[in-house]
């Protein structure tokens, strides 16, 4: 029994050293790189087709690995959180928070925007726009000292001495060796993942533009005709001259009119301006998609509405005046207001556009659960 305890203990330590010494410098060739193209497809007639990068094709295994690495943990310097802490599949990849919280429990500035179709989006990313794509993207949040507040280098080298990653990288990229994992391609494969998080196209709103005619009730298609101004005998809602297309969003910066400032630089967060150094572009931010508006509350870039009542209402008043304020607030101050029936009407409508099969589909969810 002595014996079998001191053999026991010998390879229970060997063991352990070996767990802990997996080389950063591991040839992966004996693992077979097949890659097979994903094809987005697209909810309704009227979405144009995802631009794809060249250089970042989407494959099953890039999916794969993209989705893993969304739902780790590891991304972060403490290993609590990732990037699903504040894109939450059932809040339509929001985190239900006014203002997104990191690691230490500290607040950043801007609330969480939808990942709902971001890969259609091809003017910047980012309530401000910082982001010329969903690669570049993915690269901020892990050194952010707010949100995870990790560093790349740190995070490569644990994924490069990770008993399952490196494989990962080879199914999904083709390296040879460990030492080839690189902070651009851990993007690379989130943003082939965040591609495929796009509308199911089973939405009342949609099966109504792909022609069924039925789809709506009467409030709801008073609320489309509000919305859309597609009705002479409804008044503007003035919702669709911003809010428009597939996405529900226009894809421009705009002032929506929801802070009183004296001069263009007394905005608390200059916003797109922040990052064009145009002084006109301050508190101007992008436009977000619709689809699922429902389920992201609380809105706008700061999360000071808490219900998409209020979000009525403020656009019913007109919003504050400023120079760069977009010229539908203008006309939403001086135009015979909406009727409160008819304000309900539009968010009956608005309701439409929930989209429960999505914020159910188990190929967006996490895949350690």
């Amino acid at each position: 029994m002595k014996h079998f305890l001191i053999i026991f203990i010998l390879i229970s330590i060997g063991y352990s050293c070996k767990k802990e010494t997996i080389s950063a410098d591991r040839d992966l060739t004996n693992i077979a790189y097949d890659p097979k193209p994903v094809v987005i497809k697209k909810p309704n007639v009227i979405f144009a087709d995802m631009i794809i990068p060249a250089d970042n094709p989407i494959t099953e295994d890039g999916v794969i690995l993209g989705r893993r690495l969304f739902y780790d943990p590891i991304l972060s310097k403490d290993s609590t959180m990732g990037c699903f802490s504040c894109h939450k599949q059932e809040f339509a990849f929001t985190d239900g928070l006014a203002m997104s919280k990191g690691i230490t429990g500290q607040l950043g500035k801007r609330s969480s925007m939808s990942l709902v179709d971001v890969g259609f989006f091809d003017n910047h990313l980012f309530w401000d726009g910082r982001s010329p794509n969903l690669e570049d993207q993915a690269l901020r949040p892990v050194e952010d000292p707010i949100e995870l507040h990790n560093e790349w280098g740190n995070l490569v080298e644990k994924l490069k001495k990770h008993p399952t990653y490196p494989d990962y990288f080879r199914k999904a990229f083709g390296i040879k060796n460990t030492s080839e994992i690189t902070k651009e391609l851990a993007a690379k494969a989130i943003a082939q993942f965040e591609r495929t998080i796009v509308s199911t196209g089973n939405t009342k709103y949609d099966q109504f533009r792909n022609g069924n005619i039925d789809a709506f009730t009467d409030d709801e298609l008073d609320g489309f005709y509000l919305f859309f101004n597609a009705s002479p005998f409804l008044p503007d809602a003035q919702c669709g001259h911003c809010h428009s297309g597939a996405l529900l969003s226009d894809n421009r910066y705009l002032n929506n009119g929801i802070d009183s400032v004296i001069t263009l630089e007394d905005f608390k967060d200059k916003g797109y301006g922040a990052i064009t150094g145009n002084i006109n572009d301050n508190g101007r931010f992008r436009v977000p998609t619709l689809r699922n508006v429902l389920l992201t509350a609380p809105y706008m870039h700061d999360g000071r509405f808490k219900t998409i009542d209020e979000v009525m209402n403020h656009y019913i008043s007109g919003g504050h005046y400023a120079t760069n304020v977009d010229p539908i607030m203008n006309q939403l101050r001086a135009q015979m207001k909406i009727s409160t029936k008819q304000k309900n009407q539009v968010i009956a409508f608005l309701k439409t556009l929930t989209d429960t099969s999505l914020i159910n589909n188990p190929a967006f969810k996490n895949p350690f659960k």
